[in-house]
């Protein structure tokens, strides 16, 4: 069974990405890629929110400032962007934050500092 098969949101989500980096190759801040990636996920017609805000509470109280997930399909999967020379840990950590704080299995971190999108691609399941 291919990922299109088992994933299709992931699969969509990745093929716009692709896209992204083609038009736009490597080298530029994360902001960009932001906006590019929100520009080709409404042009695919896929419905998410971007620069999602996410409460936090700490022992019954809540915390003034909320965490804020780049782009996230409600219950289905978290995309976190990024334009980094290679993925470090504290990234896991923060996309496992992110789908554990938002009660998602799936997450994305999507690295477009790299010559080939494939390398910059990284599928996490909670």
């Amino acid at each position: 069974m291919g990922m299109d098969e088992r994933d299709p949101l992931t699969h969509e989500v990745i093929g716009a990405a692709i896209e992204v980096h083609r038009e736009m190759g490597p080298g530029l801040l994360e902001s960009v890629y932001q906006d590019c990636m929100g520009l080709e996920l409404k042009i695919r017609g896929l419905q998410f929110h971007a620069r999602h805000k996410l409460p936090l509470v700490y022992k019954g109280n809540a915390l003034p400032d909320p965490l804020e997930m780049d782009f996230y399909f409600p219950g289905l999967l978290v995309v976190e962007i990024k334009a980094v020379e290679q993925f470090h840990p504290v990234h896991e950590a923060q996309l496992l934050t992110y789908l554990r704080l938002s009660n998602t299995k799936t997450g994305l971190l999507l690295n477009f500092n790299v010559p080939a999108l494939k390398d910059g691609i990284k599928r996490m399941v909670l």
